[in-house]
Formats: C-alpha cells, structure tokens, sequence
C-alpha cells in the first residue's frame, strides 16, 4: 500500500516522553509518584475526598469544583491519605492564595477535617450530600429494624398468651390489609 507506514508505538511514547514533551524537565517529576500540586489551579470552592483508583491504592484528592472535572480540576492529589504529608505540601502554596478558599466540600472523615482546618483555615467545611445521604438512610434503617422487632417481640408474646389460654392465635389486620410485622 503507498503511502502506509507502520508506527512502533513504544519507540514514539519514548520519543515523546524524552525528547518532544518537557518531561524530564518537569518540575514535579522527582515526586510525582507521591503527591502533585497544581496551586494555580486554587479557586474558592475546593472538594477534598480520598478514593481507590486500582489495586486499592488509596489517593487523596482536592479538586475546584468551579472547573467540573475538565482541564484545572485538580488542586493536588497525594497517593494514600496519611495527614501529615497532605499538609506539609499544601502549607507549601502561599497563604494568601489557601486564603481564597470560601467552602471545602468533603466527607465526614476527621483526617479530612484536619488537613481543610490547617490548610483552609478561613474555608467554611461543607459535608458532601453523598454522605449527608447515606448516615440519613442508616439512621432511617436503624429505626424501621428497631420497630420492626419490637412487632415481632409483641406478636411472639400474644402467640404466646393465645396458646396458653388454649385460644388460635390470628394477626389483627389494619385498614390497609397489612399486620403489624409486615
């Protein structure tokens, strides 16, 4: 075929990383294994959260949420969720841009708590609707599994009584057509 060439893939992954991109000039290449830091991309609403990207390797990551995930999204990322190391990088971007941050939006995670209060002082901590949500439902699901053994405990005890008195035991129906243990 004229004009048709094959590309070795590898060999032009190389060629670019070391000699077309800038990557053995980058600034952060001696610790990006560990942690980057983009403070330009600061804005005055962050989201801190830790999250498993493969092999449950935990990375913590601060995103501004004014870029909704597209290019100046991420603030930093740490690989793992260790506190101290979290901030003693972000104590390394100037104060008075930390103190642009407004709100800082995270679960409810103390270590979470931590870095933003050191980091952000001035930013006001706002737990995520994802986790407001879920400790609703858990609470809801505390209450309607208390509820419902406390019916069966009543049901068990009139059982009970009825057998004892020689009497058949029927389960009283409510308006709906529902018993109490259902």
């Amino acid at each position: 075929m004229a004009g048709f060439y094959n590309v070795d893939g590898k060999k032009l992954q190389r060629q670019y990383k070391d000699y077309l991109s800038d990557f053995k000039n980058w600034k952060q290449k001696s610790h990006a294994k560990q942690w980057l830091v983009f403070p330009e991309n600061i804005g005055p609403n962050l989201s801190i959260d830790e999250t498993a990207l493969s092999k449950g390797e935990l990375y913590t990551i601060i995103t501004n949420k004014k870029a909704k995930g597209k290019a100046g999204s991420i603030v930093a990322i740490f690989a793992g969720t260790k506190v101290e190391p979290i901030i003693e990088q972000l104590l390394k971007i100037s104060a008075k841009k930390r103190a642009k941050v407004k709100e800082i939006t995270l679960d409810m995670a103390n270590s979470m708590k931590t870095i933003a209060k050191k980091c952000f002082p001035k930013a006001i901590q706002v737990t995520d609707r994802f986790h407001v949500q879920k400790l609703a439902l858990e609470a809801l699901q505390d209450i309607r599994i208390k509820h419902r053994w406390n019916a069966i405990d009543l049901e068990n005890e009139e059982i009970k009584k009825a057998r004892l008195t020689g009497q058949t035991y029927n389960s009283k129906l409510f308006s709906n057509g529902d018993c109490r243990i259902f």
